[in-house]
């Protein structure tokens, strides 16, 4: 898979060109339904393509089922519906996003990978009180780039913990 890579320095005034206050964080940011996410580039493994999975029975709704991964059984979590922004049909443009959140390997099922980003701590906010305790379960901040609100993402949480150990 071809990869650009686009990286952006955003400032805690949210201005491009200024320099970073602190050390800046690199985040992957990507599409789910329409809606602006990223995670911390370090906790990502790969980026591939749609694969059909092998559906587990009895799993949560948010899992699509397995991958193999080079020998390795890999759960696929759908973002989409994990998030709450209802369940995704995936095709053949959609992309599978894999990363590795404390000792578990996990794919997640993305509309498509937009940038690489460096951003400023200082520009990334907290996530409002007035948002549903769900939603600040999941995102752990907020920052305005390029006119665009992204979201961060508490990997995490995305597996509850009985689920990560059986995962």
């Amino acid at each position: 898979m071809t990869e650009t890579r686009n990286t952006h320095i955003l400032s805690g005034a949210g201005h491009p060109h200024a320099p970073p206050t602190e050390a800046a964080d690199e985040v992957v940011a990507f599409s789910v339904s329409g809606q602006d996410f990223c995670i911390d580039i370090m906790a990502v493994r790969e980026i591939r393509g749609w694969t059909e999975t092998t559906i587990l029975p009895h799993a949560q709704s948010y899992v699509k089922g397995v991958i193999n991964l080079r020998g390795a059984v890999v759960p696929v979590v759908d973002l989409s519906d994990r998030l709450g922004l209802g369940t995704v049909s995936p095709g053949a443009r959609h992309v599978i996003i894999i990363t590795q959140i404390g000792q578990r390997i996990v794919g997640l099922l993305a509309d498509v990978v937009t940038d690489i980003l460096a951003l400023d701590p200082a520009s990334v906010q907290p996530v409002p009180e007035i948002a549903a305790e769900t939603a600040r379960a999941f995102i752990s901040g907020v920052a305005s780039v390029e006119g665009r609100m992204l979201r961060r993402i508490d990997l995490t949480r995305i597996l509850p913990q009985a689920e990560a150990r059986a995962a």
